[in-house]
């Protein structure tokens, strides 16, 4: 029986694209401001590449800046999401909470694995009050690899779990469970790729819906 559940968090509980768009702009407008950007704000781009470490986010959107810029523009990009963040412009999936009270009743324990920066999960898991249910949250930020299987290899490790899924929208959640042996559940949510799902065990278009695939395993 499984014991655990290791949920990402943007694409799969927070509803990222609400403020995305939202601080990737205003980001690219503060470089504007200082003549080091002069072409359109490059979202598409982002959204490909959702879910990988912002370091190399910016590797990808910045390849011509240097590496002192694309810490700078990091850091106003996370001060832009949690002022975004705390300001409510952002959303849990539907059902987020719900989910999580009916796996705490059924004695799941929960964990957040997130390739974003730790005050940023911060921010969202305080705002929505998410410690009520999730028993730790976990960075990219903590390990040097920036391996999303690497970051659930440690949660499995302090916690000492036997048996757990990991829930989350894209190839790198899947992977991480994979590569730790655990059961892959996919999310069919905004940033999902069809290629990347079909690899996982399970694919679900709400997270409701895990409480079907729960009784299954």
């Amino acid at each position: 029986m499984l014991q655990s559940i290791i949920f990402d968090m943007d694409g799969t509980l927070f509803q990222t694209d609400k403020i995305l768009e939202l601080s990737l702009e205003d980001t690219f407008n503060h470089l504007r401001s200082l003549d080091k950007w002069d072409s359109v704000t490059p979202i598409d781009k982002y959204r490909e590449i959702m879910g990988v470490p912002l370091p190399k986010v910016w590797e990808a959107l910045l390849p011509n800046h240097s590496d002192e810029v694309r810490e700078q523009v990091d850091a106003y990009f996370l001060k832009r999401l949690i002022e975004n963040i705390r300001s409510g412009k952002g959303a849990l999936y539907p059902n987020v909470k719900k989910v999580f009270s009916y796996l705490k009743e059924n004695n799941y324990s929960i964990y957040i694995a997130s390739n974003g920066l730790t005050e940023y999960l911060k921010a969202i898991v305080h705002y929505y009050n998410l410690d009520n249910w999730v028993t730790e949250t976990f960075s990219i930020q903590q390990i040097q690899t920036l391996d999303k299987g690497d970051l659930v290899k440690t949660i499995i490790e302090k916690y000492d779990i036997k048996k757990a899924a990991v829930v989350g929208d894209r190839l790198s959640d899947i992977n991480a469970a994979k590569n730790n042996e655990l059961i892959a559940i996919g999310c069919n949510f905004d940033f999902a790729q069809e290629d990347e799902l079909t690899q996982a065990d399970f694919v679900i278009d709400d997270l409701i819906d895990l409480k079907i695939i729960l009784q299954k395993i």
